[in-house]
């Protein structure tokens, strides 16, 4: 009996020992790759689905579901698609799933912002169950990358009249490294298990789950009490309420996000009309300063709107310094004084605490150098209705995301100047629109990356925007966890080979 007993408790620790325990803010809407647009939907959703093609762990776009692709031309793009692939439920996935998805995708019975990324193809065709052939209406810059897009099983799909409201949103299958066992439920934990066929083979760690944890604090709290093997910190956090025990049983990670805050003038009006004024401003605000009293130095200054450590970041790139005196000079030359200061408001989200304090440092700043600046706190709904998007105001701080591929169009070309449109600030640069116009027919990256560089260049030295920082993202992992490998697209790249010790 004894000897039962201790079997049996030996099972359920090497049972016990394979969950991993993780954390979502919200609860999922719907996990299906076509209408994740939530970030809980979003994360679920990575496990269980695999599109044509992923990045590698250094940015690098690589095959998924598809062994190897081809441009016959610049308009042709054929993919060979892997052989062992089996969807959850063990029927065969072919290139017959692909053409579903798109179909799916584009029609109306389904309402997406997806869809859009998919504007340029002309057809999708299936050559054989493992070949499939796009052709695009012109040459496209996201030819490829379009097909990360995770792809949904027809044989299951092929049945649903009202897609939007199906049981699949809610009870999954695809081909992902892990599947669902239940539907989810409302503001309740998710289980995912590995899936055993999956053809990179089964992930080392046998389940995940999901807890529903409404609020960082509760959040930090079971990381604490290691109910969580995972979680993210904030530098206040890192700096000041770490003890001991937990930086002994927890790993800490570190890396730049993928966002950035900066400064924004409405160039449709004076005095921000005028390069040099921007630039006197520019050169009054501290970022080193910034980042050390808003993070504890846990983050990097911003020189421009495109990632760092990217292939359209120049490598030639030698930023602007910060220079208080200059600074002075140009504004003394501009005509401005101590009795005829330089006077903006800079107006910002009031649910963002630390956007509030970076104007109130930057207030601080930029009276050193003679600058008088009132600061605009707002609700967020009426900030953007009654602020942003009308144009009404002077400078605003606010924030954007730092994407691997970028798509410069929707910002920075004069197009986007327009109601609604996120080109608010009036940036018109001739230069540049032609460039964005010209990285969009180019499929060849390094071509697309050598005139991203020049666009990066361009808009920098124009400064329409203040770039302020960007936030390190800090993630604990507990010890027990092995094979963490740290890598520009994220921390849990490479997660199928992470082991439990």
């Amino acid at each position: 009996m004894l000897k039962f007993f201790a079997i049996y408790i030996v099972l359920f620790s090497s049972l016990f020992s394979s969950e991993f325990h993780n954390s979502i803010s919200s609860s999922p809407n719907r996990i299906n790759p076509l209408l994740a647009t939530d970030s809980a939907s979003s994360e679920i959703s990575d496990w269980i689905f695999n599109g044509l093609v992923k990045f590698d762990k250094d940015a690098k776009i690589v095959g998924d579901l598809a062994r190897s692709w081809s441009f016959e031309n610049n308009r042709t793009l054929l993919f060979k698609l892997r052989e062992n692939v089996l969807w959850h439920d063990g029927a065969k996935f072919s290139a017959k799933d692909v053409l579903f998805t798109y179909n799916l995708l584009r029609s109306k019975k389904l309402t997406t912002p997806y869809a859009s990324d998919f504007k340029e193809v002309k057809s999708v065709q299936v050559i054989n169950d493992l070949t499939l052939k796009v052709i695009y209406k012109k040459p496209y810059f996201k030819a490829l990358s379009i097909w990360m897009m995770g792809i949904l099983p027809k044989h299951l799909w092929q049945k649903e009249k009202n897609p939007m409201q199906s049981h699949l949103n809610k009870y999954a299958i695809g081909t992902g490294p892990y599947k669902m066992t239940k539907a989810f439920e409302v503001n309740k934990k998710i289980e995912l298990i590995a899936n055993q066929n999956y053809y990179e083979g089964k992930a080392n760690i046998q389940s995940q789950i999901f807890h529903y944890v409404g609020d960082s604090a509760t959040s930090f709290l079971m990381l604490k009490a290691k109910k969580l093997d995972i979680g993210a910190l904030s530098p206040l956090q890192v700096n000041r309420q770490l003890d001991s025990n937990f930086k002994k049983s927890f790993n800490i990670y570190e890396r730049a996000s993928n966002s950035y805050t900066y400064l924004g003038f409405n160039l449709r009006k004076a005095p921000f009309d005028n390069p040099k004024v921007r630039k006197a401003i520019a050169l009054a605000i501290n970022k080193k300063e910034l980042i050390d009293l808003l993070f504890f130095s846990h983050g990097k200054p911003c020189y421009g709107p495109f990632m760092p450590g990217t292939s359209v970041y120049p490598k030639d790139f030698k930023p602007q310094a910060y220079n208080l005196q200059r600074a002075k000079e140009i504004l003394k030359d501009l005509g401005y004084s101590a009795k005829k200061p330089l006077r903006f408001t800079i107006a910002t989200n009031a649910d963002n605490p630390t956007r509030v304090n970076a104007v109130e440092i930057i207030q601080q700043q930029l009276l050193q150098a003679g600058i008088e600046v009132k600061v605009r706190v707002m609700e967020w709904q009426a900030f953007l209705n009654t602020v942003v998007m009308p144009h009404n105001f002077d400078a605003v701080v606010l924030g954007w995301g730092l994407g691997l591929i970028p798509d410069a169009y929707s910002i920075w070309h004069s197009d986007g100047d327009k109601k609604g449109g996120f080109n608010f600030i009036g940036y018109h640069n001739k230069e540049v629109d032609s460039l964005i116009i010209k990285a969009e027919s180019e499929i060849k990256p390094e071509k697309f990356a050598t005139i991203y560089q020049k666009i990066f260049k361009l808009i920098v030295a124009d400064n329409p925007y203040i770039f302020l920082y960007i936030p390190n993202a800090i993630t604990a992992v507990n010890k027990r966890i092995k094979g963490v490998k740290p890598s520009v697209i994220g921390l849990q790249h490479n997660f199928i080979h992470w082991e439990i010790k």
